[in-house]
């Protein structure tokens, strides 16, 4: 293998090292004993264990964690796509006043910190009595979801063919016939991307999961696994 060559491999090699470095760790640390864990740095497993895993997936909360995360990011991405693709189909084929004003609001949403809005939106879902409740969690998840779905379609509809739609219109259908018949189903690949992205990140979201599920019986797997320990330490 030439020099030329050489470097290039070497590099990939190390990247995918750095990339793979966290998950191994993260994969020894949970087959270690506990003890383990704060003497040393767990490069290689020395006492294997599976007592973490036991004690994770042999509890009811756990699973329960599960089916509400579950519950919660899939009505979260339903209602995304729903409501997101008729609004970004319009804001990429329709021409009106304010347009990149909108999309830039949008933007700015997705933009905004989530810790700022925190405190009012846990005052305001305490009076109306949606905390705990899935509700509490999938409005809050679908204000910073829904710019995702939107700005991630919005880019990918311009690339379908325009005649199609418009043919459409000549046929009789209307705009949302022309949407719901054409192209939707066209828009099928990109609809699936922003879903599984969509899911992603409410299943990932963390802040919100924490502060909108106060009691042991009701939580996600986002905040699952830090309370549980933090409780049990306390």
């Amino acid at each position: 293998m030439t020099r030329g060559r050489a470097l290039p491999h070497a590099a990939l090699t190390l990247l995918v090292g750095a990339l793979a470095l966290p998950l191994w760790l993260a994969a020894v640390a949970s087959l270690s004993p506990e003890a383990e864990l704060f003497e040393r740095a767990p490069w290689l497993p020395t006492h294997l264990t599976f007592a973490h895993y036991r004690s994770l997936l042999g509890g009811w909360s756990f699973w329960s964690a599960v089916r509400n995360s579950l519950i919660v990011a899939g009505s979260t991405t339903s209602l995304c796509l729903v409501l997101g693709a008729p609004c970004a189909y319009a804001l990429a084929r329709l021409h009106f006043p304010g347009r990149d004003a909108l999309l830039s609001l949008i933007l700015a949403v997705s933009m905004f910190p989530q810790v700022a809005v925190v405190s009012p939106l846990y005052l305001a879902l305490r009076a109306l009595g949606l905390i705990d409740t899935y509700p509490g969690l999938v409005i809050p998840y679908l204000t910073f979801a829904m710019p995702l779905t939107v700005r991630l379609l919005h880019g990918y509809f311009p690339q379908l063919p325009p005649d199609l739609g418009q043919a459409a219109l000549v046929d009789g259908a209307t705009r949302l016939e022309a949407l719901r018949l054409v192209v939707l189903p066209l828009a099928a690949p990109g609809l699936v991307t922003t879903a599984m992205l969509t899911f992603i990140y409410c299943w990932n979201e963390f802040l919100f999961a924490l502060s909108f599920t106060k009691s042991g019986s009701w939580a996600s797997t986002s905040s699952t696994a830090p309370t549980r320990r933090r409780r049990s330490r306390a």
